[in-house]
């Protein structure tokens, strides 16, 4: 394999399965091994991921902070579309994989390699989302999935080999927890193991972010939140990065046991899963921004943004971020949050987000026209006689037909509906 591949570089956590097949790689393509670690706000320490590269003799080793990158760029953007797939998953996995697969094609190309690998298994999704973002931004680009040609196939076997040669586990020793998590700035993923039994109820001890709602504090949090053109800028009246507002939401989110779901999803490549994830964050960005949005949004825009959104969730769920159809629809959602600022102000309290108060400078709300009280002449209510009449125009029509002309009484026979609707003419009921 060597004639074939000359370098590779590696998406590297510096754990069990990316330090086997980092040795994996050296040892079947007799090349050299870049590796990639990028801080995406897994709250983890990542020096020791460089230290392991190290130790198995990598030369070139990229450890990145990508937080602000990742929040501005990716989650921002996801969020102005107010974006859930099937209705519930707030795709923090989905949207952390084309950074990734950005940074894997650059880097390749900064070092000359010709090839990248990852540590995605072949029945997950995150495997496409690699795959696709790389061949989008390199169509040249050699992809190896170890998972899906070498032998390695248990927790078994990767120990084995990594004992055979002399690769070191620490990062893996101690109780391993009976189902696999992944984490980032906007949520952290629970699957597998014991959770692989829609029944099964995810133990408590199981979440990491969020206090239990029947254990949260039983006085409310009051926040306000700031957004300017779609994109939440201050917390409370203060200026943040989009990093930092994300990790203040988690915070403040997680300690009122705001964001848990459990939910069973369609992967692309066919089969059902049952996830459990923590997004408190998001789940208060995403009623913030809908709030916001229900001042500042013309009703067509609202409405047709609602049924984009679905199309748009798939396609990030699926791994087409960097696709030129979902640039289309960012560019339409993007256009459609130039008026969308203004302030939310929410209430957290035992797992629920309650909008309080919402307010804008760009405001289609009129108090004048909306009133019960004497509006000024703002809004003329006889207009809405003509408005009434032209749409249930045909609704009666129809019910003409169905009902035919005998007071009501349903019509047996097709003729003689048509006969009574050729003879109704013009004329109103």
């Amino acid at each position: 394999m060597k004639s074939e591949i000359n370098k590779i570089v590696l998406a590297y956590s510096g754990g069990l399965d990316t330090s086997v097949i980092l040795r994996w790689l050296q040892a079947t393509y007799d090349c050299e091994v870049v590796t990639f670690t990028a801080d995406i706000g897994q709250g983890e320490e990542l020096e020791p991921a460089r230290q392991k590269a190290q130790a198995l003799g990598v030369t070139e080793i990229y450890v990145e902070d990508l937080r602000e990158e990742f929040a501005a760029d990716f989650v921002f953007p996801m969020f102005r579309a107010n974006t859930l797939y099937e209705g519930q998953y707030l795709l923090g996995t989905s949207i952390a994989r084309p950074l990734i697969a950005k940074r894997l094609v650059e880097i390749a190309a900064e070092t000359g390699a010709d090839a990248i690998a990852h540590g995605a298994t072949g029945k997950g999704n995150d495997q496409v989302r690699f795959e696709l973002g790389a061949y989008a931004l390199n169509p040249d680009i050699k992809i190896i999935a170890p998972w899906r040609i070498w032998d390695l196939t248990s927790r078994e076997k990767l120990l084995a080999y990594a004992a055979e040669y002399g690769i070191p586990i620490e990062m893996d020793q101690g109780d391993k927890p009976p189902y696999s998590m992944d984490a980032n700035l906007l949520h952290i993923s629970y699957e597998g193991g014991i959770l692989e039994d829609p029944w099964a109820e995810p133990p408590e001890s199981m979440w990491r972010w969020t206090t239990s709602p029947t254990q949260a504090p039983d006085e409310p949090t009051e926040v306000e939140l700031s957004f300017e053109q779609g994109d939440l800028a201050a917390i409370n009246g203060q200026d943040m990065s989009p990093a930092q507002a994300l990790e203040e939401l988690n915070r403040l989110g997680g300690l009122h046991g705001v964001g848990r779901l459990d939910i069973v999803e369609n992967r692309y490549v066919g089969m059902k899963s049952r996830g459990a994830y923590e997004t408190p964050g998001g789940t208060i960005l995403l009623a913030a921004h809908r709030a916001v949005e229900s001042l500042t949004l013309d009703r067509e825009v609202a409405h047709l943004k609602d049924e984009l959104m679905p199309r748009y969730a798939s396609l990030i769920y699926n791994g087409y971020w960097w696709s030129p159809e979902r640039a289309m629809l960012q560019t339409a959602i993007d256009s459609s949050q130039r008026n969308v600022s203004g302030d939310v102000r929410l209430k957290l309290y035992k797992g629920n987000v309650m909008v309080t108060g919402r307010r804008s400078g760009q405001s289609l709300f009129s108090e004048k026209v909306v009133t019960f009280e004497e509006d000024e002449g703002s809004y003329d209510q006889a207009n809405a006689t003509g408005f009434i009449a032209l749409n249930a125009l045909r609704l009666q029509l129809k019910a003409r037909r169905d009902l035919g002309r005998s007071g009501g009484r349903a019509s047996h026979e097709n003729s003689t509906s048509h006969e009574n609707l050729a003879g109704a003419g013009e004329g109103t009921p």
